[in-house]
């Protein structure tokens, strides 16, 4: 039977709001998955204000600068993952899903949502793969400088998602020059708009992705 998924777009959202929101839906499901009524899974796509965020296991040493130089928010997370940032030009989303639903367990669901990504760069001829022992979708994965494209990174707790992930699309990647991207040295950040060598259309980004989404997640 094919899953309802809600999608909701947010465009440009602070970090916090967009947080609280996640929070709300989260303990929504949870409160629905212990009374055993039906849940909603709610797919969130937005752009944030510039901001850091710092997964629970991440280390903080991987900001470079202090976060006052950097013209970027700042906050910890409960998310799994290192540093990363957010910003305009950048595809972050939520997924608020209840996996048990779906069938899948926390691996698979990673998976699932790698391959959106991968499916969807490919649709604009970009060929990314996955890095075994690195979460998120690479460029050039199979070379001595692999690029991020997208990261991911999430939080499950009795079978229900939040937290997410994000793809460059017209990023300013000037950001990541003050983190060690999710902590990994020696490895790049790129965009969809760096590989293409022109601005791309946000929207059409969205609309590609959400599609592929209902092709992964029905």
């Amino acid at each position: 039977m094919e899953k309802r998924i809600n999608y909701l777009y947010l465009d440009e959202t602070p970090y916090q709001l967009a947080l609280s929101m996640q929070e709300d839906l989260f303990n929504a499901q949870l409160e629905k998955v212990e009374k055993g009524e039906p849940t909603i899974n709610t797919l969130i796509f937005l752009q944030h204000t510039p901001v850091y965020t710092l997964g629970k296991s991440g280390d903080i040493k991987n900001l470079k600068v202090p976060i006052e130089e950097t013209g970027a928010e700042y906050y910890k997370t409960d998310r799994g993952g290192d540093i990363t940032y957010h910003g305009p030009g950048q595809l972050t989303a939520y997924p608020i899903f209840n996996l048990n639903e779906f069938g899948i367990g926390t691996r698979e669901y990673v998976h699932r949502i790698e391959q959106c990504v991968i499916d969807c760069m490919a649709s604009y001829g970009i060929k990314c793969k996955r890095i075994e022992e690195a979460s998120g979708v690479w460029v050039s994965a199979n070379t001595e400088m692999p690029r991020k494209i997208c990261a991911v990174g999430i939080k499950v707790s009795r079978g229900i998602s939040m937290h997410g992930f994000a793809l460059n699309i017209n990023t300013n990647l000037s950001y990541f020059e003050n983190i060690i991207p999710c902590g990994l040295e020696n490895m790049g950040v790129t965009s969809l708009k760096k590989e293409l060598g022109r601005e791309v259309n946000f929207a059409e980004v969205c609309n590609r992705l959400w599609g592929y989404f209902q092709k992964h997640f029905s």
